[in-house]
């Protein structure tokens, strides 16, 4: 099957036909890659599984195409860059196991622009809590095991990813990894922008306070990181599970019948805002914390623990420390959705 790419259209056709039956509009983009299913459909646009027509192999891809819902020219404008931006930022950090590589972004004859990316076959996490259940104490430190080492290479890179949650992290069925998906919410940080306020983006209810101000730091992904934690041990909404009243989280009650051990503990401590920006993920075991923002990330893979996040500026609903985990050394759907 051949989907049309208008979005006006949406025509199923054959999978030889090169124009759409309905539209006429040409089926395959830049002589090459044809969508054959859609995966998502979000404001700035559709996602596509597709083909690469090019390639003896005919492996599959991800196209997505900007078509964005919201009014306004500046508006219009702003999702424009964004979507421009993503491109931008996979095409910086270059070839990564755990990241979707980037193959090819332009401008279709249809006016609108195009990502096209690896595909990762498998299934989000937040897919993989509804059919499996809550995950272990085991589970999660395996997570962050794999994890890290994927926010540490791209804030190394000077890449805030920005919008990290369970549906953004998909389990490759090849080899049953984690990879990171979804970089349209990315920013590169330069020495220029590091202090300017920023665009207001991320999913709520991972969404550490200073990023929801527009000043997102490196550890506003591992407070997310951290949240998305909480969420797939208990399986209860980030937003069920803080307590405004008493500036604490109340995820113990929810563990039922999976229990998180005293000596290998999810360690969650709500305090006073930190009075600056650390850039490393926390100042426990065998992690360096650093106080000035020109210094490099730093996360220690030797440690015997995984700190999730030291939240910097977390005012009302602020993380002192978000998790600590010993070191375990043993331990269908797409993730590829909206954007």
């Amino acid at each position: 099957m051949s989907l049309c790419l208008n979005p006006d259209c949406s025509h199923k056709n054959a999978p030889a036909d090169k124009f759409c039956q309905k539209c006429r509009s040409k089926l395959v983009l830049r002589e090459r890659y044809r969508a054959i299913k859609l995966i998502g459909q979000g404001g700035f646009g559709k996602t596509f599984q597709a083909v690469d027509e090019d390639k003896p192999s005919k492996p599959y891809c991800v196209i997505k195409q900007f078509f964005p819902s919201a009014q306004g020219t500046g508006t219009l404008q702003k999702t424009a860059e964004l979507f421009k931006e993503e491109a931008i930022r996979l095409d910086s950090l270059g070839r990564h196991p755990r990241i979707p590589e980037l193959y090819a972004y332009f401008t279709g004859k249809d006016g609108r622009q195009y990502l096209v990316q690896e595909y990762i076959e498998g299934q989000n996490l937040e897919r993989e809590l509804k059919e499996g259940g809550t995950f272990t104490e085991a589970k999660i430190r395996q997570l962050l095991a794999e994890i890290l080492p994927i926010l540490e290479f791209i804030h190394g890179k000077q890449v805030i990813h920005r919008d990290i949650k369970p549906e953004n992290i998909i389990r490759r069925k090849a080899d049953n990894s984690l990879v990171l998906v979804n970089f349209g919410a990315a920013k590169l940080v330069t020495p220029l922008n590091r202090s300017v306020t920023g665009t207001v983006i991320g999913s709520a209810e991972y969404v550490a306070s200073e990023q929801s101000n527009g000043k997102a730091v490196n550890a506003s992904d591992l407070y997310s990181l951290g949240v998305s934690c909480l969420y797939l041990l208990t399986g209860i909404s980030p937003f069920d599970l803080f307590d405004v009243g008493e500036h604490e989280w109340i995820w113990r009650q929810y563990l039922v019948n999976n229990p998180v051990s005293d000596e290998k503990t999810l360690s969650i401590r709500v305090g006073s805002p930190a009075s600056d920006e650390f850039t490393s993920a926390s100042h426990t075991d065998g992690y360096s914390t650093s106080r000035d923002s020109r210094s490099p990330v730093s996360y220690s893979r030797d440690s015997r623990s995984f700190p999730v996040s030291n939240s910097p500026k977390c005012e009302g609903r602020g993380l002192s420390e978000i998790g600590r985990f010993t070191q375990s050394a043993e331990m269908e759907g797409c993730g590829h959705k909206n954007f």
